[in-house]
């Protein structure tokens, strides 16, 4: 008699993962994982606790796949424009991870302020800090305004059945920027 296969939690969360990315996080439960698996739900609740403790994981999984998506490119001629531009394409391109990690609440409690200051917020700001040569303040205050746009862009494009244009959407990127470095020196409301 063969050996069974062990699932594994890395196999877990792959696999939840991979439901959450192609069906949407309303469709991750520990059946549909086990399913995925083609194992029964003993597994999945063997290794994790609850199904909550798995979707904290995969949106773990999806900031790192996401950064690492919107992240210029080295050799990239305005590398805070290529995060715009990236940010938006991911809305386009990965329109259910894109819900699970900006439509689902899990900002709740913060404001725009504390998203700037977060840690994991700093690769970003260092971007802009370079490409414009301001401050990390100045930056921060920049990358709220620029984020509010590129997001709601981005969220047009995950929510509704909307074509993508990079052309059209690097004009519209290149105007805000391009405004809000010549507003660099006043109050950016």
């Amino acid at each position: 008699m063969p050996p069974k296969v062990k699932v594994t939690k890395q196999m877990i969360l792959d696999a939840a993962f991979q439901i959450v990315r192609f069906e949407g996080c309303e469709g991750l439960s520990a059946r549909r994982i086990a399913e995925a698996l083609a194992c029964s739900t003993q597994p999945v609740l063997y290794q994790y606790r609850t199904v909550n403790e798995i979707r904290a994981e995969v949106y773990r999984v999806a900031d790192e796949y996401h950064s690492s998506f919107i992240l210029p490119k080295e050799n990239e001629e305005n590398p805070f424009l290529a995060l715009g531009l990236n940010y938006v394409r991911f809305g386009y391109e990965e329109k259910n991870l894109f819900r699970f990690l900006f439509q689902s609440n899990q900002f709740e409690g913060q404001n725009l302020s504390s998203l700037v200051t977060d840690p994991s917020a700093v690769p970003l700001i260092n971007i802009l800090t370079e490409a414009v040569g301001c401050t990390t303040e100045m930056a921060r205050e920049l990358f709220v305004t620029f984020f509010v746009a590129v997001h709601g862009y981005a969220s047009l494009l995950a929510n509704n059945a909307m074509e993508y244009h990079e052309a059209e959407c690097k004009k519209i990127l290149e105007h805000l920027f391009n405004g809000l470095i010549t507003c660099q020196g006043e109050e950016i409301l």
